[in-house]
């Protein structure tokens, strides 16, 4: 299945192409810079518990932004606010969490009751416009994914953890992204 193109030029400028296997095909093959459509409820979450939800794979496989790289984040991620600089407006969050919880058919169709997360986070080099790598993860926010992002957030900061190895644990299995932390 091939890789959403975003993602895929990422990894490659990365050296890393087989970080992500999932990949995007059908209606969401379209710009990224356009809000991704997928038909209602083509698209699952893993569960509903925050604490354990992934997203489906073929609808959120996540997306990097280029202008963060191993070489790049001492002057991009690693530097105070840089994530709220690049952080979409919510008119635009909003829109898509609205679309995409119709796609993920969820029963529940309160705003509230989702945080539109970024799969990759924006502090882990993640694309913050790119509906690939955006999805409305259950339960509010903060949430249990939030602490696991900051941990390896930290560790990529202070160079025990690679950009791309802190990425691919996210993207692997959340739940389990911090273990690869020394």
């Amino acid at each position: 299945m091939p890789l959403h193109v975003h993602t895929a030029k990422a990894l490659a400028a990365l050296g890393a192409a087989a970080l992500l296997t999932a990949g995007l095909t059908g209606p969401a093959a379209a710009a990224p810079s356009a809000l991704a459509s997928f038909p209602p409820g083509y698209c699952h979450a893993s569960s509903l518990d925050p604490a354990t939800t992934h997203p489906d794979p073929n609808c959120t496989p996540g997306a990097l932004n280029p202008d963060v790289t191993q070489a790049t984040i001492h002057q991009t991620i690693c530097v105070a606010g840089y994530s709220s600089s690049i952080r979409p407006p919510s008119t635009y969050t909003t829109a898509l969490k609205k679309q995409q919880i119709v796609e993920y058919g969820y029963t529940d169709t309160s705003l509230s009751s989702y945080e539109e997360d970024h799969f990759i986070p924006l502090s882990l080099g993640g694309a913050p416009r790119d509906p690939a790598n955006l999805w409305p993860e259950p339960g509010g926010s903060p949430n249990p994914k939030d602490g696991i992002e900051f941990k390896l957030y930290k560790a990529v900061c202070a160079d025990q953890v690679t950009l791309a190895a802190a990425q691919h644990a996210i993207v692997t299995d959340w739940t389990t992204a911090d273990q690869i932390i020394p």
